[in-house]
């Protein structure tokens, strides 16, 4: 069905089609939108769940890793601090191998205290074990959540699922979407039917200690389970495909105007619009999107950037004293690190404009950049 909605209607009507038993709710700025759309929709009768009001976002992730091991399908919402603060708990999440689906609206870290978008909360979480998906545009956010559940669910792949979305630019922007029928999801994502679950008729322990003759072993399972979840992310993006019409580059990255470019711009969620807005009037330049940021696609990067003079990596979010996180793990994996700039923007909500890119893109083809870059500051 084809409607116009704000980015977080958009998160709610598509969480209810994938017909989760629990939902956990604790609101923060800029994501609160999502909880009381389904909140309403439950008190509605339109959807069959178990609303937990936890006292804080801690709470609501430890609500969804209880719901998800007794063997049902869940989801929860949060931002910024709310998702610093569940930090402990999102290792316990994919320690006990949970198929969470969670939406993270983008924002800023304090502090200084900030409600604006960047990408810092997210990227910040990286090696908890989650994959993290990383959408442009509210279409893009609705369809990663169908498929996150298919991807979580995969029996081998059991990983909880983090899908991204800008806060503010797109969690409260209205944009036209297709929303997709409930049969046609139920036809996307069979029925849930855990492996393993919390039963008193065949008991078993979830997340027990692991002395050092064992752990090691489980952090290797959850990796190789992570390599896996590459090949059931295309599967699921091409998959999707067939049903709705609407695919995503490979579902791991997207590549625009890279046929004959020489040169090539990175980046990840709302800000590639603009990009490619710019680079359209550049023929030798070329957007690679990261979409799944994890598992980090090394091979798909590698193969699209054998052949550029320079990349610029932009990105919302820093790491104090090593430059941007997404630059310093693209130039690891590229034959020409030196080739590869990082270009700091946007960071507590400031526009990412496009004479910004255009300027990038200028000193990247002058080879003006440093290795490390402030984009629009005063200092």
């Amino acid at each position: 069905m084809k409607t116009i909605l704000e980015g977080s209607e958009v998160v709610a009507e598509v969480v209810v089609l994938c017909r989760p038993a629990v939902l956990t709710i604790y609101p923060i700025t800029p994501q609160t939108h999502i909880p009381e759309n389904l909140s309403q929709i439950v008190a509605d009768g339109k959807l069959n769940a178990k609303i937990i009001y936890a006292e804080s976002e801690h709470s609501a992730i430890s609500a969804c890793v209880g719901a998800s091991a007794s063997g049902v399908r869940t989801y929860t919402a949060t931002s910024s601090q709310g998702l610093a603060l569940m930090h402990e708990i999102l290792f316990i999440a994919s320690g006990m191998r949970l198929p969470i689906v969670m939406t993270n609206a983008n924002r800023a870290l304090s502090a200084p205290i900030s409600i604006w978008n960047d990408q810092s909360d997210s990227v910040a979480q990286r090696d908890t074990g989650w994959i993290q998906l990383y959408a442009e545009t509210n279409q893009e956010v609705g369809d990663k959540i169908i498929q996150a559940y298919k991807i979580a669910e995969d029996r081998e792949i059991l990983l909880p699922v983090m899908v991204n979305m800008d806060g503010f630019i797109l969690t409260h922007c209205v944009e036209p979407v297709d929303i997709p029928e409930q049969e046609e999801v139920d036809k996307f994502l069979s029925e849930y039917k855990p492996l393993y679950k919390l039963d008193p008729g065949n008991p078993m322990t979830f997340g027990p200690i692991s002395f050092p003759n064992s752990y090691t072993e489980f952090k290797k399972m959850q990796w190789n389970a992570m390599e896996k979840a590459k090949d059931k992310i295309k599967k699921a993006n091409d998959e999707f495909y067939k049903f709705f019409g609407r695919n995503y580059g490979n579902g791991l990255i997207e590549e625009y105007n890279t046929k004959n470019a020489e040169y090539l711009i990175v980046s990840m969620g709302s800000v590639c619009g603009n990009i490619k807005d710019v680079i359209d009037k550049h023929n030798d330049v070329g957007l690679i999107r990261i979409i799944s940021f994890r598992p980090f696609p090394s091979e798909e990067l590698r193969r699209a950037m054998k052949d550029a003079k320079g990349t610029a990596v932009i990105e919302k979010d820093v790491s104090i004293g090593m430059g941007g996180a997404l630059w310093s793990e693209v130039r690891g994996i590229v034959n020409n690190p030196d080739n590869v700039y990082s270009c700091i923007a946007g960071l507590g909500g400031r526009d990412v404009k496009k004479e910004d890119i255009e300027n990038i893109t200028e000193w990247l083809k002058k080879k003006k950049l440093k290795e490390v870059n402030w984009i629009n500051t005063s200092i």
